[in-house]
């Protein structure tokens, strides 16, 4: 008769012994055949013998697949986007600005779009392109409509009715440019500063129109963002509309009044713009004399014929004729 093989248990172990529930045991021992890989994957629950005497169920795989996909709840859906933004930023550190521009557009492309969250970036310049294009005709029919009822009102011999009055008044009401206001983004801030370090790169790259375009998102999506308004202004004055920059500065100042860089560029700013005005009156008034003389020049005359002299007082001018002006 053969006999069966036994097996006896050997000393404690330095290390724990990894069962399952459906391992068979007898009097003499235990059977080796029953591991503990082939019955947890037949649907058994592992069991750990413990030295000492403990016992505790090793984890199935059901268990393991839940705190895996409870894990992945619990981690954020702009996660992979906050580390891409560090990418860049180390990147931006390094002087290394087309691979961080690469990796702030990563991190834009990542963030949820759409239901429950918000438009993307090229959606909000374009809702706010068919904004103004709608504000541009109301406006236009606004004026006219306007002027249509000052014509009406000219041509009446007796006074206007009340209803024309109060068509004007609603005229008048409405009669200003509406601001667009963008819907909101469920992470809006946090790609805000994607945005605007993306336009920090473009700034290094020297393509300003593309910084001017990322700033405006990051700004319809944190309209108090001072980063944002300062590389705007930047972008501004690089492509010569000191205009635009010198608000963007003061909009800065109004916001952080400590800001000491918005306070030096509206110092600045506002130099350049005073000069530019000036330069653009004298051009003016040169091209307006110029107009001038071609008509007086048909008369023999010139607008040397006449003299401009200014009330300190009142600020206002007084204008005599000279029949023989003095040629300079």
């Amino acid at each position: 008769k053969k006999k069966k093989k036994v097996f006896f248990f050997p000393p404690p172990p330095p290390s724990q012994v990894i069962m399952t529930s459906k391992t068979k045991f007898d009097s003499e021992g235990f059977d080796l055949d029953a591991t503990a890989t082939s019955e947890t994957s037949n649907g058994g629950v592992g069991v750990i013998y413990e030295i000492g005497g403990g016992v505790s169920k090793e984890p199935s795989a059901e268990s393991r697949s839940f705190e895996a996909s409870e894990e992945k709840k619990d981690e954020s859906p702009i996660s992979e986007a906050e580390r891409l933004k560090e990418l860049g930023n180390n990147e931006f550190r390094s002087g290394n600005h087309l691979d961080a521009y690469d990796h702030y557009t990563e991190a834009i492309n990542v963030c949820p779009y759409g239901e429950g969250f918000g438009p993307t970036g090229m959606e909000l310049l374009k809702m706010r392109e068919e904004f103004d294009e709608q504000e541009r005709e109301r406006l236009i029919e606004v004026n006219r409509k306007q002027a249509e009822l000052r014509r009406t009102r000219q041509s009446a011999a007796s006074r206007p009715k009340r209803d024309e009055f109060e068509a004007e008044d609603d005229d008048d009401k409405n009669a200003g440019p509406a601001t667009f206001s963008p819907p909101r983004h469920l992470y809006g801030p946090k790609l805000a500063v994607y945005y605007a370090n993306r336009a920090a790169t473009l700034l290094h790259l020297g393509r300003y129109g593309e910084a001017i375009d990322d700033c405006d998102v990051s700004l319809m999506l944190n309209p108090t963002y001072v980063k944002a308004l300062l590389r705007r202004c930047t972008a501004y004055e690089r492509t010569e509309n000191t205009e635009d920059a010198l608000k963007d500065a003061k909009k800065a100042v109004e916001l952080e009044p400590g800001n000491s860089v918005a306070r030096k560029n509206v110092t600045r700013l506002q130099k350049l713009e005073d000069e530019r005005l000036e330069k653009l009156k004298e051009e003016t008034m040169g091209k307006l004399k110029d107009l001038g003389n071609s008509i007086l020049g048909n008369f023999g005359l010139s607008l040397d014929n006449f003299n401009a002299v200014q009330d300190p007082n009142t600020g206002g001018y007084s204008i005599s004729f000279n029949q023989n002006p003095q040629k300079k």
